[in-house]
């Protein structure tokens, strides 16, 4: 047990202690994903200092009987894996809003509010684009329609010009 606790210590002080890779100062794109990310959210990164940045991304949906959005703020840390490779972590929350066209009944309207965080991996070509795979665990808090006020798993797919 004291060699575990040792290696998980030693492990932990290497990941806060490496040099993080220099980051964009701004990147904008498209996140895609599901779950509760409403399909395609257009995303913008800006650098706040070397290894951390706050990352805003707005997503909706359209369809014939229904509509909604959603508004998410992320406070994110950067940690260089190696070459063009980092990872990164981060918290942070949000809102959205939707509604389904009842017909025949009373139509479905909700407003909601969420707390995330957020975990991926990112690769920094050499051209100005960067693309990410993340995980961003949501618990939600609305009126029981649309979030269940429980966890939601949210995996996307980014992509991002830098500038």
């Amino acid at each position: 047990m004291k060699k575990l606790f040792l290696l998980l210590v030693t492990v932990i002080g290497f990941a806060f202690s490496s040099n993080a890779q220099d980051i964009s100062e701004n990147a904008i794109g498209l996140r895609l994903g599901d779950s509760d990310g409403l399909g395609a959210e257009v995303t913008y990164q800006r650098a706040l200092g070397d290894n951390n940045r706050l990352e805003i991304d707005l997503g909706w949906r359209d369809g014939k009987n229904y509509n909604g959005f959603k508004l998410a703020g992320l406070y994110q840390w950067v940690w260089s894996l190696e070459g063009d490779f980092n990872w990164y972590a981060g918290v942070g929350g949000g809102v959205g809003s939707f509604g389904f066209d009842n017909p025949g009944g009373k139509d479905i309207t909700d407003t909601f509010i969420f707390a995330a965080g957020d975990i991926g991996i990112e690769y920094n070509f050499d051209i100005p684009l960067l693309l990410s795979l993340d995980f961003r665990p949501e618990i939600g808090f609305g009126d029981d329609l649309y979030n269940n006020n429980d966890l939601d798993f949210d995996i996307a797919l980014s992509i991002r010009y830098q500038f």
